[in-house]
């Protein structure tokens, strides 16, 4: 057990760990800032036995610490970060509260506590430079919440398709590989329907989003236990081959996932394409692990990058085509 010098001093250290990882030459983000703290909630919530009313709980102790409440309103969606950027940093602020807690190794209550502590000094400083503490609220609420929802979307997207079409259907790792991989390809291209800028060959800025999207599912499986390695493009088709997605596979799990997503009422495409890229980097760290893995590594990594860019290009093409056929 920590005595009390002992826990200040890991107080101090999470504040001092969140500015480090949060300014540059540029200056100090308060964005990422924002983004790390909500790890750190979403990462405690999870230490008790139902996260969502502990994530409740605690913003209204937040509250009451900041004697305010969170800005009113609604936020524009394009005024956060892209959902990518959002699961990186809040990431980053889980696997923190996980290193600290491991050290504190005491009453989870009493680190919950410090968090909203540290919470209530920060807010408190960035007020006194033009940041008013209810802004900052909400911004941590909507940011946490977000994190959340990906969390639990991505555990929730594995549990239906090995429940409906691994159970039911008699699908193999592979084929739930692939269909995943290649929803959150279609999705992250369906965000940006009706826009000329949705086609990949264009030199537009979204092979950037294909690449945040992709690096969401390699990291989850790499944080899961699947092998590290550069053999993730291996073997994938060059640019002049014809477009070859998953297409049945990705049609037998888009209207069972978009039932999920419709029920915890998460409607952007963008988010959607995170969820499954997420959930994707799931399957893949259980169908490698073990000493008789059902899919090696060398194998499973190209798989699922190969369904990802390619449902991408091919929903991309069907934007392309559509629109042509509409102007003539």
């Amino acid at each position: 057990m920590l005595d009390f010098m002992n826990k200040a001093d890991v107080a101090h250290r999470i504040h001092y760990t969140i500015h480090a990882m949060s300014a540059d030459e540029r200056g100090f983000d308060a964005m990422k800032a924002t983004l790390l703290m909500s790890g750190l909630y979403v990462e405690t919530a999870f230490l008790f036995d139902n996260c969502e009313e502990a994530l409740q709980g605690s913003f209204v102790k937040l509250g009451q610490l900041l004697d305010a409440s969170p800005l009113r309103g609604d936020i524009d969606y394009d005024a956060m970060p892209p959902p990518s950027i959002i699961d990186f940093d809040a990431e980053m602020g889980r696997a923190m509260a996980r290193e600290f807690f491991e050290e504190w190794l005491d009453c989870e209550y009493e680190f919950h506590e410090m968090i909203l502590q540290i919470t209530h000094q920060i807010f408190n400083q960035w007020e006194q430079f033009g940041q008013s503490r209810q802004e900052s609220f909400r911004l941590l609420i909507e940011c946490t919440y977000r994190a959340m929802g990906y969390e639990l979307a991505a555990q929730e997207l594995c549990d239906v398709v090995i429940e409906k079409r691994i159970g039911i259907d008699g699908w193999n790792m592979a084929d739930s590989i692939s269909a995943l991989a290649g929803l959150a390809g279609r999705k992250l291209s369906l965000s940006h329907g009706g826009s000329n800028q949705c086609c990949w060959f264009r030199g537009t800025d979204l092979p950037d989003l294909l690449d945040q999207t992709a690096y969401v599912m390699t990291q989850e499986a790499v944080r899961l236990g699947m092998p590290t390695g550069t053999d993730w493009r291996f073997g994938l088709p060059a640019n002049d081959a014809p477009v070859n997605a998953p297409t049945l596979l990705v049609n037998n799990v888009q209207g069972i996932c978009d039932e999920f997503f419709n029920v915890i009422n998460l409607h952007d495409e963008h988010d959607h394409a995170v969820c499954a890229a997420k959930a994707t980097g799931r399957m893949l760290a259980v169908a490698c692990a073990g000493e008789r893995p059902e899919l090696e590594p060398p194998i499973a990594k190209p798989l699922a990058m190969a369904a990802l860019t390619e449902s991408y290009k091919s929903a991309c093409v069907e934007f392309a085509t559509a629109n042509f056929e509409a102007a003539y």
